[in-house]
């Protein structure tokens, strides 16, 4: 199968793409897959580090304002149709998949005029402007979550398959998951409770927890924090300025690289809803407080959150409502009683556990047509 994956700007339009081209070549060895993105984003980096090629061409998100800039950006991403097209005829592909990102619009539209069997997969569950615009000219559309679909204006080939992620859920014994605990100078006594922002951190998030640890009010529970390589030295200054060089039940660290095997044993998940951050909790069922990131296009980290809660698998505090004593409550009211065991339990109702399966058979049934 020669297939072209488009995926730019974040790891959450990017990772998918990957994930879907590793299960092709894992079904089909002699695949050709490349990727089509721009020079600008994380997949320079992501694409070749997992072994593919890197096709680049002219993309950018337009806005409404008239400006010398956007002028340029349209300019350039007119350029932008052209080049796909080119990198489309020379290589002769059986589909175009688009996984993310402004890439998509000229690399789907060109497919599509060119007869080249097209797919969208959606990763948020608000749809964002490419896959709304790009609907009737797309032949399937994958959506990580159910809610997506009524919000696709033409859904009729629309498919609910869910996201790849490399997360498993592991079933730790009580001597495993102590012996974790030990190595990463954890305490094996108290619930511990994981708290992340996304790969660069989340400030609004740092500010709650410096102040749960200057107050200490984190008695009943331990702490274990990937502030961000950015804010890391900028917190740990903070807290000496207030004389806090013992902390307690805390453990900070710049950004946490065993990052599957910290959710397994984590009790409590604090983060941003990121539509892969939900995926792999749903995934490996685990209670969550979520605060979506705000000014974000159709707000769909909100969104994305909804979809855990409505569950009752995870309790949302909005970025604005987002202070200590309010997280450290709901932090405590969780751990206490069955709580977090009925939250986890309901975030499985909305986990898709064979998504790269289900992704491939509709890759396949688009390319036997």
């Amino acid at each position: 199968m020669r297939v072209i994956i488009a995926a730019a700007g974040t790891a959450g339009h990017i990772n998918p793409g990957i994930a879907i081209a590793n299960k092709i070549k894992k079904e089909e060895k002699d695949s050709e897959i490349i990727f089509i993105g721009t020079t600008r984003g994380l997949e320079n980096d992501l694409v070749p580090r997992a072994g593919y090629k890197l096709k680049t061409i002219d993309a950018y998100g337009l806005s409404k304002k008239i400006s010398i800039e956007n002028i340029k950006h349209m300019l350039k991403t007119l350029k932008g149709f052209g080049e796909a097209k080119k990198i489309i005829k020379d290589f002769k592909p059986d589909i175009v998949i688009g996984t993310g990102g402004y890439i998509c619009g000229a690399t789907i539209y060109e497919a599509k005029k060119l007869k080249v069997p097209t797919m969208l997969h959606e990763s948020n569950a608000f749809p964002g402007k490419a896959v709304n615009m790009l609907a009737k000219k797309t032949d399937k559309i994958l959506v990580s979550f159910e809610d997506a679909i009524p919000r696709i204006k033409n859904n009729e080939n629309t498919v609910y398959t869910g996201t790849p992620v490399k997360m498993e859920k592991k079933e730790y014994s009580k001597l495993e998951k102590e012996e974790i605990l030990k190595r990463e100078r954890l305490d094996t006594d108290k619930p511990l409770v994981l708290i992340f922002g996304g790969s660069q951190g989340a400030q609004k998030i740092n500010e709650a927890i410096i102040k749960i640890v200057e107050e200490k009010l984190n008695k009943n529970y331990q702490i274990i924090w990937a502030a961000g390589p950015r804010q890391y030295d900028i917190i740990k200054q903070k807290l000496e300025d207030v004389n806090i060089s013992n902390i307690k039940n805390v453990k900070i660290v710049p950004y946490i690289y065993n990052m599957e095997e910290m959710m397994n044993i984590a009790d409590l998940i604090v983060a941003r809803s990121g539509a892969m951050t939900i995926t792999e909790i749903a995934k490996l069922a685990k209670p969550s407080i979520l605060i979506p990131l705000p000014n974000v296009s159709h707000n769909h980290q909100l969104y994305n959150a909804k979809v855990l809660e409505k569950v009752g698998a995870a309790k949302i505090i909005l970025d604005s409502e987002l202070e200590a004593l309010k997280l450290d409550s709901e932090i405590n009211r969780i751990l206490n009683g069955n709580e977090a065991l009925n939250m986890g339990k309901n975030a499985l109702k909305v986990a898709k556990i064979d998504a790269e399966n289900s992704i491939y058979k509709e890759i396949k049934k688009l390319v036997k047509k």
